[in-house]
């Protein structure tokens, strides 16, 4: 295993390696919150046919993962093995997102069929890209502290994806498509499509990957596909990795129903008047002209505001949380923080669930409260996975990088779409009508529960696996200093 002297890693590479996750979550962070929303109440799909394209495409999608992370391994370009990978579908990854975001007019088969399609494409795309560019990470320093601080700097630009799409996609849709949601969409992914595109050639250009296995190393696929049954460190992320994502597609995409359904329309006009919004609207509107925001003095908009106000809270707590994440993992280790917060972090949303249809304040400051928790986990999962990449190759002497990330990726695939397929089959279940103005009591309460109760629940579980996770901190250690006599030998 050969390494470059310096494991250092300047703010420069840092920073244009975040640039990649800000690109990829531009998508994927839209797919968390809105896809369901999208296919339901804009394309207009019915939530039972919205949740089988949604759970059908992404799990095929993600099962192409796997050989991915085999293809991935055993690329060799004077470019490095990942690198190349982020440079090739970069454009790709950009017209697939803009495609997918689309609403031609089908006939309603048409509609499901052109929506399966294009999400197929979109999670296949996202595994070729995002699987080397999650990999590269592990092959970027073998210096825990270095990569525990890669992980902050790359979480940030998460977070800073998540707030536009959070707080700007909705309000931005509306104000550019004139109240047409759908118009709204398309122009705004475009944005985000050209965006992405550029982010993602600076983290080609400004990275170097550091860590290369010997080139008489040649692994069959066979060998690290058995290497992984015997890594119980990564059955247990695998396993965490889905659970985390479920909740997270869950939680996500059931705000704005919540927002809509749950709390009272007069309760979150009386929040945004207490807080100064509207004279802050009225503002925008003499800077920029009414006609910019006239879709936000319609009825029916204060729940639109709301969730971006929510977004904005949570997704800057999230950031401040990100901060603190590097010293706790210094000084107590990955796991014992990351199992802490999660559940913490549960207890927030559960809170949530006996909450009044009036509480827009409170429900607010918990969601903040939340946002600021959890944030604090956030870096930790990805800097784990690249742990047990290092844990694979202290345990056998073969350094396979990329089909570990490729199962933790398929992990996540597999949560967003399981998550996004139950909060869309359950809506059904629970007798949600996109096209009614009153959702019935068990449709509402329904929905109070998927956006609380469930989630919390699942990231209980997810805390409770860390129990049997080994790599600690004593063992984080042993391996960076056994991984690194070796590899200087």
């Amino acid at each position: 295993m050969s390494t470059n002297e310096s494991q250092k890693l300047s703010v420069i590479e840092k920073i244009g390696y975040s640039l990649g996750d800000l690109a990829a979550n531009l998508i994927f962070q839209t797919l968390m919150a809105f896809l369901a929303f999208f296919y339901t109440d804009i394309y207009k799909i019915p939530p039972e046919k919205a949740s089988l394209v949604i759970l059908i495409g992404g799990i095929v999608g993600a099962c192409f993962n796997i050989i991915m992370g085999a293809i991935a391994d055993r690329t060799n370009t004077r470019w490095g093995k990942f690198r190349p990978w982020v440079l090739w579908t970069a454009i790709p990854f950009g017209v697939i997102a803009l495609l997918a975001f689309s609403t031609p007019n089908f006939s309603e088969t048409g509609k499901v069929i052109y929506a399966f399609i294009t999400y197929f494409l979109l999670v296949i795309v996202y595994s070729a890209n995002n699987l080397p560019y999650s990999a590269l990470s592990g092959v970027l320093t073998g210096d825990m502290k270095e990569r525990n601080s890669l992980s902050s700097y790359r979480f940030v630009a998460v977070m800073v994806a998540q707030f536009i799409i959070q707080v700007l996609l909705l309000p931005l849709a509306i104000a550019v498509g004139h109240g047409d949601k759908a118009a709204g969409f398309e122009k705004v992914m475009f944005v985000f499509a050209i965006t992405g595109i550029v982010c993602f050639l600076i983290t080609f250009l400004t990275t170097k990957e550091r860590i290369v296995p010997p080139v008489e190393q040649k692994t069959p696929v066979s060998q690290d596909l058995a290497d992984l049954t015997k890594n119980k460190p990564w059955i247990i992320m695998l396993s965490l990795t889905i659970l985390v994502f479920i909740t997270l597609s869950m939680k996500g995409g059931m705000n704005i129903y919540y927002l809509k359904n749950y709390l009272t329309e007069a309760s979150e006009t009386s929040f945004l008047d207490s807080i100064g919004f509207n004279n802050f609207l009225n503002s925008l509107s003499n800077l920029f002209g009414k006609e910019a925001f006239e879709q936000f003095y319609k009825p029916g908009s204060a729940p639109y505001a709301v969730s971006s106000i929510v977004g904005a809270c949570s997704t800057i707590a999230m950031i401040i949380g990100i901060f603190f994440s590097k010293p706790f993992a210094d000084k107590y280790g990955k796991r014992n923080v990351f199992g802490i917060f999660l559940s913490l972090s549960a207890l927030c949303l559960i809170t949530i669930n006996f909450y009044p249809n009036s509480y827009v304040g409170p429900f607010v400051i918990m969601q903040t409260l939340h946002g600021f928790i959890y944030g604090i986990t956030i870096p930790l999962l990805w800097a784990m996975i690249a742990d047990v990449a290092d844990y694979s190759e202290w345990k056998n002497n073969r350094r396979a990088t990329a089909i570990i990330f490729s199962a933790m990726i398929f992990g996540l695939k597999f949560g967003l779409s399981v998550g996004g397929a139950l909060s869309a089959w359950l809506l059904g279940v629970f007798g949600y009508n996109a096209d009614v103005a009153i959702q019935t009591d068990s449709a509402i309460n329904g929905i109070r529960i998927l956006a609380t109760i469930v989630p919390g629940l699942i990231f209980i579980v997810g805390a409770g696996l860390l129990f049997w996770y080994s790599i600690d901190k004593k063992m984080e250690l042993q391996i960076e200093r056994d991984l690194k006599n070796k590899r200087n030998q």
